[in-house]
Protein backbone atom coordinates (compact mmCIF):
# COMPACT_ATOMS: atom_id res chain seq x y z
CA UNK A 1 0.00 0.00 0.00
CA UNK A 2 2.44 2.29 0.66
CA UNK A 3 4.66 1.84 -2.17
CA UNK A 4 1.73 3.17 -4.18
CA UNK A 5 2.24 6.58 -2.51
CA UNK A 6 5.62 6.91 -2.61
CA UNK A 7 6.24 5.23 -5.96
CA UNK A 8 5.37 8.48 -7.65
CA UNK A 9 7.57 10.75 -4.77
CA UNK A 10 10.21 8.24 -5.98
CA UNK A 11 9.97 8.36 -9.32
CA UNK A 12 9.98 12.39 -9.28
CA UNK A 13 12.63 12.72 -6.87
CA UNK A 14 14.87 10.36 -9.69
CA UNK A 15 14.08 13.04 -12.02
CA UNK A 16 14.65 15.81 -9.65
CA UNK A 17 18.18 14.79 -9.45
CA UNK A 18 18.75 14.05 -13.26
CA UNK A 19 17.85 17.63 -13.89
CA UNK A 20 19.86 18.91 -11.24
CA UNK A 21 23.20 16.59 -13.11
CA UNK A 22 22.12 18.46 -16.29
CA UNK A 23 22.12 21.66 -14.78
CA UNK A 24 25.73 21.33 -13.67
CA UNK A 25 26.84 19.75 -17.41
CA UNK A 26 25.48 23.00 -18.77
CA UNK A 27 26.74 25.45 -16.59
CA UNK A 28 30.12 23.15 -17.43
CA UNK A 29 29.47 24.01 -20.90
CA UNK A 30 28.40 27.60 -20.85
CA UNK A 31 31.34 28.22 -18.34
CA UNK A 32 33.93 26.35 -20.88
CA UNK A 33 32.53 28.51 -23.57
CA UNK A 34 35.76 30.47 -24.35
CA UNK A 35 38.08 27.66 -23.80
CA UNK A 36 39.66 26.33 -26.41
CA UNK A 37 39.34 22.67 -27.46
CA UNK A 38 36.67 22.28 -25.00
CA UNK A 39 34.11 19.70 -26.16
CA UNK A 40 30.24 20.36 -24.90
CA UNK A 41 28.46 17.35 -23.08
CA UNK A 42 24.77 16.86 -22.80
CA UNK A 43 22.60 13.64 -22.73
CA UNK A 44 19.12 12.26 -23.07
CA UNK A 45 17.30 12.51 -19.95
CA UNK A 46 14.42 10.36 -20.83
CA UNK A 47 17.22 7.44 -21.45
CA UNK A 48 18.70 8.85 -18.22
CA UNK A 49 15.39 8.65 -16.57
CA UNK A 50 14.19 5.40 -17.81
CA UNK A 51 17.74 3.80 -16.44
CA UNK A 52 17.10 5.39 -13.20
CA UNK A 53 13.28 4.48 -12.40
CA UNK A 54 13.86 1.03 -13.62
CA UNK A 55 12.16 0.93 -16.84
CA UNK A 56 14.96 0.20 -19.14
CA UNK A 57 14.77 1.12 -22.75
CA UNK A 58 11.42 -0.30 -23.13
CA UNK A 59 9.61 3.18 -23.53
CA UNK A 60 12.18 4.33 -26.34
CA UNK A 61 11.57 4.96 -29.79
CA UNK A 62 11.89 1.75 -31.48
CA UNK A 63 14.37 2.58 -35.22
CA UNK A 64 12.95 2.86 -38.42
CA UNK A 65 13.28 0.23 -41.24
CA UNK A 66 17.04 -0.14 -42.65
CA UNK A 67 18.12 2.27 -39.10
CA UNK A 68 22.00 2.29 -38.04
CA UNK A 69 22.79 -0.30 -35.78
CA UNK A 70 21.20 -0.52 -32.10
CA UNK A 71 22.41 1.59 -29.27
CA UNK A 72 23.18 4.89 -31.94
CA UNK A 73 20.05 6.85 -31.31
CA UNK A 74 19.31 7.62 -34.62
CA UNK A 75 15.20 6.88 -36.02
CA UNK A 76 16.01 7.06 -39.42
CA UNK A 77 19.32 5.85 -41.60
CA UNK A 78 19.26 9.83 -42.91
CA UNK A 79 20.32 11.03 -39.07
CA UNK A 80 23.56 11.67 -37.44
CA UNK A 81 24.36 9.35 -34.71
CA UNK A 82 25.46 10.74 -31.61
CA UNK A 83 28.30 9.09 -30.26
CA UNK A 84 28.16 7.79 -27.14
CA UNK A 85 31.02 8.29 -24.71
CA UNK A 86 32.04 5.70 -21.68
CA UNK A 87 32.06 7.47 -18.39
CA UNK A 88 33.58 6.52 -15.20
CA UNK A 89 34.72 2.84 -14.39
CA UNK A 90 31.87 1.31 -14.94
CA UNK A 91 31.02 -1.02 -17.81
CA UNK A 92 27.73 0.38 -18.52
CA UNK A 93 27.21 2.57 -21.48
CA UNK A 94 26.76 6.41 -19.98
CA UNK A 95 23.60 8.32 -21.35
CA UNK A 96 26.48 11.40 -21.61
CA UNK A 97 27.45 11.95 -24.93
CA UNK A 98 29.36 14.88 -26.86
CA UNK A 99 26.48 17.62 -28.27
CA UNK A 100 26.54 17.99 -31.53
CA UNK A 101 28.34 21.20 -32.91
CA UNK A 102 26.08 23.29 -35.47
CA UNK A 103 29.13 25.93 -36.78
CA UNK A 104 32.68 24.48 -36.94
CA UNK A 105 35.24 26.78 -34.77
CA UNK A 106 38.43 27.54 -35.76
CA UNK A 107 39.85 26.69 -31.76
CA UNK A 108 38.20 23.51 -31.28
CA UNK A 109 35.66 24.24 -28.99
CA UNK A 110 31.87 22.98 -29.72
CA UNK A 111 29.75 25.25 -27.35
CA UNK A 112 26.72 26.83 -29.25
CA UNK A 113 26.09 29.39 -26.52
CA UNK A 114 22.48 30.03 -27.88
CA UNK A 115 21.50 26.19 -27.85
CA UNK A 116 23.24 26.11 -24.41
CA UNK A 117 21.51 29.16 -22.75
CA UNK A 118 17.95 27.56 -24.05
CA UNK A 119 18.34 24.30 -22.78
CA UNK A 120 20.09 25.81 -19.74
CA UNK A 121 16.73 28.03 -19.30
CA UNK A 122 14.81 24.99 -20.67
CA UNK A 123 15.94 22.62 -17.65
CA UNK A 124 15.95 24.95 -14.62
CA UNK A 125 11.78 25.27 -15.68
CA UNK A 126 11.31 21.42 -16.06
CA UNK A 127 13.57 21.54 -12.38
CA UNK A 128 11.19 23.92 -10.80
CA UNK A 129 8.07 21.99 -12.45
CA UNK A 130 9.13 19.12 -10.49
CA UNK A 131 10.18 20.37 -7.77
CA UNK A 132 6.56 22.87 -7.18
CA UNK A 133 5.37 18.38 -7.97
CA UNK A 134 6.61 17.12 -5.46
CA UNK A 135 6.34 19.81 -3.01
CA UNK A 136 2.37 19.62 -3.84
CA UNK A 137 2.30 15.64 -3.62
CA UNK A 138 3.87 15.94 -0.30
CA UNK A 139 1.44 18.42 1.02
CA UNK A 140 -1.23 16.59 -0.35
CA UNK A 141 -0.35 13.23 1.57
CA UNK A 142 0.19 15.09 4.72
CA UNK A 143 -3.11 16.53 4.58
CA UNK A 144 -4.78 12.90 3.85
CA UNK A 145 -2.67 11.63 7.03
CA UNK A 146 -3.98 14.17 9.11
CA UNK A 147 -7.12 13.87 7.94
CA UNK A 148 -8.07 17.60 6.17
Amino acid sequence: MIDKMIGPLNFHGSALVLRAQRQRDLASNIANADTPGYVARDWRFGQALRQASGMGSGLALRPAEGAHAAGTGVTDPRHIPLPAIQHGAGTDQDTRAYALQAEPSLDGNTVDLDRERASFVDNAVRYEATLRFLDSSAKTMLGAIQGQ
